[in-house]
């Protein structure tokens, strides 16, 4: 009995402190792309910021790095073989090791950005692998497969789920038709729960999920094929849908809470759409939707009354007021992109590889200062920028450069 008591107590703690021990997630702490840095530049040098060090061996991949334990972890594919790559903060490659076959199709390479919650990486595979390695030697813990363990299906360009931990649970979509949506015992790979989502088998769309955490419950909220779902993150109880389709299932951009609400933003017709909560969560009710915004994987940023995105169709950038979802105003000043904010400033990365430092300005964008790393690297510029310490981090498929942006 006692030694029930002790391990219960163990798992207890483990669960209500695993946030404290991750110390960094996709797109910034709260996944909707601000990171809580201070003491950066207010504007850069002409050449742009100082060059700390690069990396041109990481293998194809669009994902970001992610910090833990001081060094950095990062996904590529090498010869259709998926690799974790480990730096120091200094850009010494400290190991390297295989996570089996990536995604070799329509944009070849790596999707997921490793999550490490103390000595444990968590990481999914573009053909649908769910695995928890060790961190720092590869050894597999457990795997799990979409397909074959959930009855899934992949996707036109492979699961691209961006990995969240809540307590002991780790989440993941697999699109199966009674394992659509699934919360897996993080330290054993075991369903703790299991949803069948709308009911129809919706597929995976690109997403990566979001908890919300409400007075009464802790809400899950993610995109599938067919649109926005809302459980409950503790039991998978199924809460709410919402229809957000376009043409190509493409729902790649998080969503994003604030104050009471859910924003959700989209390529093509579905464009961008805000939500309203109930107090508990259980259900939803639109406010406003606008079609002609429609972001493909960029992200948008929130800033007080306002939200920065880009358009896909028509390669332009929009600052809309939030309460109303209209336009306050569009620049092509930069091309499409990635947006991420920290210490005050707009950072941008664009796909022809420019960098922009901005001002997020209801009445216009002023760009403060622009760099390149259009020689850096091959391929797209998809992956997210990430501001860690001071630095930060862009990626262009097997390569990476650190900027110092610190004052």
């Amino acid at each position: 009995m006692r030694t029930i008591v002790v391990f219960c107590f163990f798992i207890t703690v483990v669960s209500t402190s695993v946030f404290s021990q991750i110390k960094s997630s996709w797109s910034g702490p709260g996944r909707n792309g601000i990171y809580h840095e201070t003491g950066l530049l207010k504007e850069w040098p002409e050449q742009g910021p100082d060059v700390l060090w690069t990396t041109d061996g990481i293998g194809h991949g669009y994902s970001s790095p992610s910090f833990s334990n001081g060094k950095i972890y990062l996904s590529g594919m090498i010869d259709r073989t998926g690799y974790v790559f480990i730096f120091s903060k200094d850009g010494e490659l400290l190991n390297q090791y295989d996570y089996g076959p990536e995604f070799r199709r329509s944009y070849p390479g790596s999707r997921s950005t490793p999550l490490v919650v103390d000595n444990l990486l968590y990481l999914v595979s573009g053909m649908g692998k769910i695995m928890c390695l060790e961190a720092d030697t590869g050894k597999e813990i457990w795997s799990r497969d979409a397909t074959d363990d959930f009855g899934g299906s992949n996707i036109r360009w492979g699961k691209t789920e961006n990995l969240l931990i809540d307590g002991n649970k780790v989440f993941f979509a697999p699109g199966g038709r009674k394992h659509n949506i699934v919360a897996l015992n993080r330290f054993t790979g075991e369903i703790i729960w299991s949803s069948t989502g709308t009911g129809t088998g919706e597929l995976s769309a690109y997403c990566s999920p979001l908890i919300v955490e409400l007075p009464e419950r802790k809400l899950f909220v993610t995109k599938m094929a067919g649109g926005i779902v809302g459980l409950d993150a503790e039991n998978g109880e199924f809460l709410w849908s919402y229809s957000f389709t376009n043409r190509h299932s493409i729902h790649a951009n998080t969503p994003i809470y604030r104050d009471g609400h859910i924003y959700a933003f989209s390529t093509d017709e579905a464009g961008s759409v805000k939500l309203r909560l109930s107090s508990d969560g259980s259900h939803i009710e639109p406010v406003w939707e606008n079609k002609e915004i429609n972001p493909m994987h960029g992200g948008a940023i929130i800033v007080d009354n306002h939200i920065y995105t880009a358009v896909y169709v028509g390669r332009r950038w929009y600052c809309m007021d939030r309460e109303t979802g209209e336009p306050v105003w569009s620049s092509r000043d930069i091309d499409r992109g990635v947006v991420i904010y920290a210490d005050g400033k707009l950072y941008y990365y664009t796909e022809r590889g420019e960098l922009a430092l901005s001002r997020p300005d209801p009445g216009g964008m002023e760009i403060i200062s622009q760099a390149s790393i259009d020689h850096i690297g091959t391929g797209q510029h998809f992956s997210h920028p990430v501001i860690h310490e001071g630095r930060l981090y862009v990626r262009r498929g097997h390569a990476m450069v650190v900027f110092d942006i610190s004052e």
